[in-house]
């Protein structure tokens, strides 16, 4: 079995995540992760929350708490929300901790030894009003590019460019809004990535198996040609830039690493966090020179990220000249949008991860945001296709026929599997069905079809419906309870069978599933079982309850007004 490594992008601390950012990243990670455990696989999923930076600050005063303390808290509520949702990380890390730090001051040390780092005075944004340098996101104004009014001084989200501050036509501060700036020399270290654009193209163009999203957007900023990166700023809370002797580096005390610089490598930090809290190691992940050459490393990211996970970050790594494991996948996602809007959690629209839980149980949107995700365009939420799927999928397909066959076997055999009877043709149909569909949905997760595999996966489930209208146990038990007896037995090694293709996306049903048939095992089905021997006869069954009860048109109208239908 192979060792796989698993990160998704680090979710900002400054509150909790929307919808989008679930859809864009976590979720499809740790959806996949599972899966391949279920196959056997060694996986590590790594994550954490992304907490220096502007943001952070400006977030923290706002709460009215000093950035540590802050941090503190959004990092635990951050967690308890994705282990509410299922995400099954292996470890929740934090960029401000340790490892990060050392990591990146070491990283920065080898780079500018290499020659690709070095000290510039810079002319930056500096608002008077504010009495302070503005980061480049906290600078907004027009993009020189495409006219976009509101684009960020690190990138347009318009048109995706990567800017600087001082690019932007009209720029005002996004602090306050003031207008009253100036541009000031100030000194920073600045990545050369121009030196390093012919070693990145090569090891993009190294990348067979990666989809068209995320190779188009990394060429496109190969091919409108890289700059040198600041990547230092005018902070307090970061990564201190430090000298030759650990202290406060000459000339630029009170500068901290910009956070893209800092926040991608917390990856290997917060891998080597895990190994400090489990007692394993962590240098065999991602040393090559020490084990990690037989790690297949897979990242999960909304498009947004692509940029500086495929340029910027290659940078750091490649430019080391040190044998570090580097992406081999890298799986992009478009953006889930809230009624043709985007989700916002600065400007609170849309449903956001807390909130989504106090509505319904997690797998409901755990299924929806998989089985019509933004995969690979960008995809609208709304309440009534929401309501349709939840419905369709789950209640009338997977929940019905897993309630009828437990409650028929409970009413009609004493709660007990049945014995008797041989199965026939219509089960050896049923039976090449379902190989068909399990093979088409490990198919597609295999190639991170996500949709594609959930289509898959409901497609099997329907099978189970159709096979129990024809079989029609209720009805053969009239005069034949050996031909009843088939059709129960089936329908209830059915059940075992359709919780382990849940598993992946609804863990938490899926083990209420596996449990009505006194059932445990949730590896994912492998192509030789006997699927329909698995439930032996004998076996006690018992109904776990409703597992997904339908969304009324009355609640989608209750949150519609909550939380509104349209921009």
């Amino acid at each position: 079995m192979a060792r796989i490594l698993v990160t998704s992008a680090l979710p900002y601390i400054n509150g909790i995540k929307h919808l989008g950012n679930l859809a864009g990243s976590m979720l499809p990670a740790d959806v996949w992760s599972r899966f391949k455990r279920a196959q056997g696989h060694e996986v590590l999923y790594i994550c954490a929350t992304d907490e220096h930076g502007t943001p952070a600050e400006l977030a923290a005063a706002a709460a009215g708490q000093d950035v540590r303390t802050y941090c503190d808290e959004q990092h635990e509520i951050q967690k308890r929300a994705g282990e509410a949702f299922g995400l099954s990380y292996d470890w929740f890390g934090r960029s401000s901790n340790d490892p990060n730090r050392r990591l990146t001051q070491h990283f920065a040390d080898v780079l500018e030894k290499n020659g690709f780092i070095e000290e510039r005075v810079d002319r930056m944004i500096y608002s008077v009003d504010d009495a302070r340098f503005l980061p480049d996101r906290y600078v907004e104004g027009t993009c020189p590019h495409c006219g976009h009014v509101g684009a960020r001084g690190d990138q347009c989200d318009n048109c995706g460019r990567l800017l600087d501050p001082t690019d932007l036509i009209d720029p005002y501060s996004a602090v306050s809004g003031s207008r009253n700036l100036e541009v000031r020399d100030t000194r920073h270290l600045y990545l050369l990535q121009t030196k390093l654009e012919g070693a990145i193209r090569d090891w993009i163009g190294s990348k067979s198996g990666w989809q068209t999203l995320a190779k188009s957007i990394a060429l496109k900023h190969l091919d409108e040609g890289l700059i040198d990166r600041g990547i230092t700023r005018d902070l307090k809370w970061g990564v201190p830039v430090v000298g030759a002797d650990g202290g406060p580096r000459p000339g630029m005390e009170g500068k901290v690493f910009y956070v893209w610089f800092d926040a991608p490598i917390e990856y290997i930090g917060a891998t080597e966090e895990w190994a400090q809290a489990t007692g394993r190691t962590w240098r065999d992940w991602w040393r090559l020179d020490e084990g990690a050459d037989d790690v297949r490393y897979v990242q999960f990211m909304g498009k947004d990220n692509v940029a500086f996970h495929t340029v910027s970050f290659p940078a750091t790594i490649l430019g080391s000249g040190e044998p570090w494991k580097t992406v081999d996948q890298l799986k992009a996602f478009n953006w889930l949008n809230w009624y043709g809007g985007k989700f916002s959690t600065s400007q609170k629209r849309g449903v956001f991860m807390d909130q989504a839980l106090e509505l319904l149980p997690a797998d409901y949107w755990r299924w929806h945001l998989t089985a019509y995700g933004p995969e690979h365009s960008d995809t609208a939420f709304t309440w009534e296709q929401f309501q349709g799927a939840i419905n369709k999928d789950l209640a009338d397909v997977l929940g019905n026929f897993v309630n009828r066959i437990v409650k028929f076997t409970e009413s009609k055999f004493d709660g007990v599997v049945p014995e008797g009877g041989e199965p026939g043709p219509v089960e050896a149909k049923l039976e090449a069905d379902l190989r068909a569909a399990i093979a088409e949905a490990t198919e597609q997760f295999e190639a991170m079809e996500f949709r594609k595999a959930a289509q898959a996966i409901r497609a099997a489930w329907v099978l189970g419906n159709e096979y129990l209208q024809v079989a029609a146990p209720w009805t053969a038990l009239k005069t034949d309870r050996d031909a009843a007896a088939v059709g129960v037995r089936t329908g209830l090694n059915l059940v075992a069978l359709f919780a382990r293709l849940a598993a992946p996306i609804l863990p938490f049903s899926a083990e209420k599933i596996a449990a009505s048939v006194g059932a445990t095992d949730l590896s994912w089905p492998g192509a030789g079982e006997a699927w329909l021997d698995a439930v032996p006869a004998g076996r006690p069954v018992a109904h776990q309850g409703v597992l997904f009860a339908k969304i009324e048109d009355a609640q989608v109208a209750e949150w519609s007004e909550r939380f509104g239908g349209a921009v």
